[in-house]
C-alpha cells in the first residue's frame, strides 16, 4: 500500500478564549507516523497564556504570525523569558520547560515539529503540564502535595484546585506577566527574516539554514532547519537529502506545484501547496517546487542538525560532475547533446529565476 504523501492542514485539538492548539495526525498524514515526526501550532489571542509544560519530545518552534514572550527554563538552569516575534526560531530539546504569552492585539502564532522516536507516541507530542484541569498537581493527593512542597492545607488545595483552564487561558488584564530580558535571547533564538542568507539568487530566491552554527542549541534538540523564499514563477531545483535525514515542510505564505519522485522514477506526488500545509518527503526521494505568481515561502526541518542535500540541476548539480562521456551513456544521447545539457544553468545554483 502506497503512503499518502499529500500535504494536510492542522486540526484544532483544544482551546478557549486564550487560544487554541492545533496538531497534524498520523492517521491522516502517514508519513508522521513513518518518520517519527510530530507538528503542531499554538495560536493565542490577546492575553492569552500557554500553561508551564514540557514535552516527549525535542523539537523546534518557529514563530508564524505576531509577537509575544516565551519562558524557556533548561534543565537545572534559569529561567529565560525572551522576546519572540514574526520569523524566530527557537530550539528546544528534551526536558525544557515552556510558557508562551501574547500582549499584543495580534494572534501569536508558534509553529512546533520534532522528533517523537522517544515519544509516548510516534507521530505526534505528548505535552505534560504543570497546572491546570489536568496538570500534575491534579494527579497528587493533598497529603503528597504538602509533603513536596511544605505547604499547609489551604494552600495545597489552592495549588490543586484554582486553576480550572486547560492548557491555555486568558489572562485578566491585571495580571502582570515578566518583562523579557535582551540578553536572555542569545543562543535561545535566531530570527531567520533578518539573518544572514545563506544562499541569495537574483529574481530567484533564497535560504536561511538553521544549524548549530548560529544557533548551536539545535545539535541537542538533533535537527536542522531552514527558512525559504522562492520569488513569483520561480523554481527550486529538483534535489534530495543526501544524508537520510527526512524534510518536514510547512508552507509558510503563498502557494505553488510541486513534484516529488521516487523509487522506479515514478512520480509519486503532484500537487499545489498552499500556506498552512504540512507534508513530508520520504528519503532520498526528489522534490522540486514551482512558485505561483505571489511568490512561495516554506519552513523546514531536517532529522539531522547540519543537513546536506544534492541537487540535480544548477551550477551546483550533480550533472555537472559527471563526466560527458558517461552522460553520454548514460542518457543515451550524442556529444552535441551533452554539450548543450551541460552548458545551460551554469551561474544559477538551486533557485531559478522565471523563464524570459
Amino acid at each position: 500500500m502506497e503512503l499518502d504523501l499529500s500535504p494536510k492542514l492542522a486540526k484544532k485539538v483544544y482551546g478557549g478564549d486564550g487560544g487554541s492548539y492545533h496538531a497534524w495526525c498520523p492517521n491522516e498524514l502517514p508519513m508522521l507516523l513513518q518518520g517519527n515526526i510530530g507538528a503542531a501550532k499554538l495560536a493565542l489571542e490577546k492575553s492569552g497564556f500557554a500553561l508551564p509544560r514540557y514535552s516527549d519530545s525535542s523539537m523546534v518552534a518557529y514563530v508564524l504570525q505576531g509577537a509575544g514572550v516565551a519562558g524557556i527554563i533548561l534543565p537545572e538552569s534559569e529561567e529565560k523569558v525572551i522576546a519572540i516575534k514574526k520569523g524566530d526560531a527557537i530550539a528546544l530539546p528534551f526536558g525544557v520547560i515552556t510558557w508562551w504569552y501574547n500582549k499584543e492585539d495580534t494572534e501569536l502564532v508558534v509553529l512546533f515539529m520534532g522528533d517523537t522516536s522517544k515519544g509516548h507516541k510516534a507521530g505526534q507530542f505528548t505535552d505534560f503540564f504543570l497546572t491546570g484541569s489536568n496538570g500534575i498537581f491534579t494527579g497528587f493527593t493533598t497529603d503528597f502535595v504538602k509533603r513536596a512542597w511544605d505547604v499547609d492545607d489551604d494552600t495545597a488545595k489552592a495549588l490543586i484546585g484554582n486553576q480550572t483552564g486547560k492548557g491555555i487561558v486568558k489572562l485578566d488584564a491585571n495580571v502582570k506577566m515578566p518583562e523579557p530580558k535582551p540578553d536572555h535571547r542569545k543562543g535561545m533564538a535566531l530570527n531567520c527574516e533578518e539573518a544572514p542568507l545563506d544562499t541569495d539568487i537574483k529574481n530567484a530566491g533564497n535560504v536561511v539554514l538553521l544549524n548549530t552554527k548560529n544557533l548551536p542549541l539545535v545539535g541537542q534538540v538533533g535537527l536542522g532547519a531552514d527558512l525559504v523564499r522562492l520569488e513569483g514563477n520561480a523554481m527550486c531545483s529538483p534535489g534530495f537529502s543526501c544524508d537520510s535525514a527526512l524534510q518536514v515542510t510547512y508552507i509558510v505564505k503563498g502557494s505553488g506545484r510541486l513534484q516529488v519522485v521516487g523509487v522506479d522514477g515514478k512520480r509519486v506526488l503532484e500537487t499545489v501547496v498552499k500556506a498552512g500545509n504540512l507534508l513530508i518527503v520520504p528519503r532520498f526521494y526528489v522534490v522540486s517546487k514551482i512558485a505561483d505568481p505571489e511568490g512561495l515561502s516554506w519552513f523546514s526541518i531536517i532529522t539531522t542538525p547540519n543537513p546536506m542535500f544534492t541537487h540535480l540541476a544548477g551550477s551546483i548539480g550533480a550533472w555537472k560532475a559527471v563526466s560527458p562521456e558517461v552522460l553520454q551513456a548514460a542518457f543515451k544521447v550524442p556529444a552535441e547533446t551533452e554539450k548543450v545539457f551541460r552548458s545551460k544553468r551554469t551561474n544559477d545554483a538551486i533557485f531559478f529565476p522565471p523563464p524570459k
